[in-house]
């Protein structure tokens, strides 16, 4: 096992060149860009027992096991206890994070903090990283053999090697948590099988997951638009030449409207359309276990020869795929498109898609874009924000540990779950008189400790201040995960794409950039796939499917 600089570049790569074969990672709400291992892949061991938590708050939306998240109006005024006894006997435990916000106070200064250690039964030290210098810091720590007891890890860390790195610095813990062993842990077992999926490395378990929504989403749309080009229902648009036919009737560009605003490695919008054509999720596996890039497929090319027609009729933004992604919401939000790509979490809250567009213009109606024409398939590509990994320790130890990571994975509506989002009440959070909890200022600052990410429970849909919000989302993520599809090759290892992933992503982009934007023809598609089947892709092919055959799938 070793680490290298692509580790460190390819952090940055992913929301960029990836998406010449999936669409964007979920914004707003990270993910690891990692779909679950399918049935074909045979699974080795026995994932997690799937144990809805007896007394959890009863949702106005339910879930289902297969990662449909539950959806609450209002936060429940009466709190219940997921968490019996103290999962610590003193002593200290560990942790690392990454955060996206400014540094909280530290515990001598955090009421929250101070009584998340209360309720833990012993000392909780955490290292807390800015997300963008995470990548160094995580060489580092591994470099050094300083790895604290737990700590994340993305798909785009920097492993060379994973198996070899899980085998010799993190805890299997298929023994403690395959089956009915997790039951042991009832939060943890609260958690349905296919976020667990996303652990499995080298047909172990080694990840605990920190769940998201499954998909990331087929982007958003603007109902009121779309209801003046005549289309007042999604049921209207049969197939994808009626989309296009809506989306040309919303264009205008006199009044400073179109069809699409694209992003910056959005591909003008193939992010969106790649899924509306049912391109595969990364790679298609074929009866045999023969693999398919997406981009080899018939799919893809539908999708970009379909992109490419949408810009050539003046249909996307003019040069909206360099806009950045704050010019993009902006766009979107004043009325000047009628789709965009972005992540599901972006339509909740105040600062939301539904609520930001109510403001400017009440009869503004945005909405999740759903499925249309009977050939989407939904990219599961934000299954998990990232798994878990416990460092080589005794038996004892990683149960202590585990019982920690239960602590943090208690559900919505628990007194665990209230403290580690809202911390203490009456200091760093009061409720409204619909009894939501609603931050101080200290609560603003002690509740920006990332205790959400060392463990979690499924992601509830929740806004506190729109119904309506929670409906549509819920909604909108039940219909893309029934059409969902699984990227075969999640937990299997390929060390040339490992290798070569920088260099392999940025061609494709490139050269799809060009060929949507009427640089290049359509022919060069054919020329990249030879170029990226000579330049690796074959290699890798070959690599993922040796595993395949070998192991029935676990890498």
């Amino acid at each position: 096992m070793n680490l290298s600089r692509r580790g460190l570049l390819r952090l940055g790569a992913t929301a960029t060149a990836g998406a010449a074969l999936s669409p964007l990672l979920a914004a707003c709400g990270g993910g690891s860009g990692a779909a679950p291992a399918t049935k074909a892949q045979g699974l080795t061991i026995k994932l997690p027992t799937y144990v809805p938590l007896p007394g959890a708050a009863r949702p106005d939306l339910p879930g289902t096991p297969a990662g449909v998240p539950e959806g609450y109006f209002t936060y429940p005024k009466e709190l219940f206890k997921a968490v019996a006894k103290p999962p610590m006997s003193g002593g200290t435990v560990t942790m690392a994070s990454k955060t996206f916000l400014p540094p909280p106070p530290p515990r001598e200064q955090n009421a929250a903090w101070q009584e998340i250690e209360k309720r833990l039964g012993g000392r909780a030290e955490l290292m807390i990283v800015p997300e963008a210098d995470w990548p160094t810091k995580f060489n580092t720590m591994v470099a050094g053999g300083n790895l604290p007891d737990l700590f994340p890890y993305v798909s785009t860390q920097g492993v060379n090697n994973l198996p070899a790195f899980v085998s010799s610095q993190c805890s299997d813990l298929t023994p403690f948590l395959s089956g009915d062993a997790v039951k042991e842990y009832p939060n943890l077992a609260a958690i349905p099988e296919v976020f667990w999926k996303q652990g499995i490395v080298a047909g172990r378990l080694f990840g605990l997951p920190i769940p998201r929504n499954m998909v990331g989403g087929l982007g958003f749309y603007r109902a009121d638009l779309f209801a003046a080009a005549g289309v007042t229902d999604l049921a209207q648009i049969t197939d994808t030449e009626r989309l296009a036919e809506l989306l040309k009737a919303v264009t205008n560009p006199k009044e400073k409207r179109w069809g699409v605003v694209a992003a910056t490695g959005g591909l003008f919008g193939l992010s969106i359309f790649a899924q509306l054509f049912g391109a595969p999720n990364g790679w298609r596996l074929e009866p045999g276990g023969k693999l398919v890039a997406a981009f080899e497929t018939e799919e893809y090319r539908a999708a970009v020869e379909y992109t490419r027609a949408l810009r050539e009729a003046g249909v996307i933004y003019p040069g909206s795929e360099g806009f950045d992604s704050l010019k993009r919401k902006n766009e979107f939000n004043a009325g000047r498109a009628a789709m965009t790509y972005d992540g599901m979490p972006a339509f909740l809250g105040p600062s939301g898609y539904l609520q930001t567009q109510k403001k400017i213009d009440p009869k503004a109606d945005p909405r999740p874009m759903l499925p249309v024409g009977g050939k989407t398939a939904a990219f599961l590509n934000n299954i998990v924000f990232a798994t878990n990994f416990v460092k080589k320790a005794d038996e004892a130890k990683v149960k202590e540990i585990l019982r920690v990571a239960d602590f943090f994975a208690a559900p919505f509506g628990s007194e665990e779950y209230t403290l580690i989002q809202y911390g203490v009440e009456g200091t760093d959070h009061t409720r409204d008189d619909k009894g939501n909890p609603i931050l101080t200022e200290q609560g603003a600052k002690d509740t920006t400790v990332p205790w959400k990410y060392l463990g979690a429970p499924t992601q509830p849909v929740f806004d506190a201040s729109s119904s309506e919000a929670v409906k549509l989302t819920h909604d909108a993520l039940s219909k893309m995960i029934a059409v969902g599809v699984e990227d075969p090759t999640t937990g299997l290892f390929s060390p040339t794409s490992e290798n070569r992933f920088e260099a392999l992503s940025t061609m494709r982009t490139d050269r799809l950039t060009s060929i949507i934007a009427g640089r290049a023809p359509m022919s060069d598609l054919d020329q990249l796939v030879k170029d990226w089947k000579a330049q690796g892709g074959d290699k890798i092919r070959a690599e993922f499917e040796s595993v395949i055959q070998k192991t029935g799938g676990t890498g």
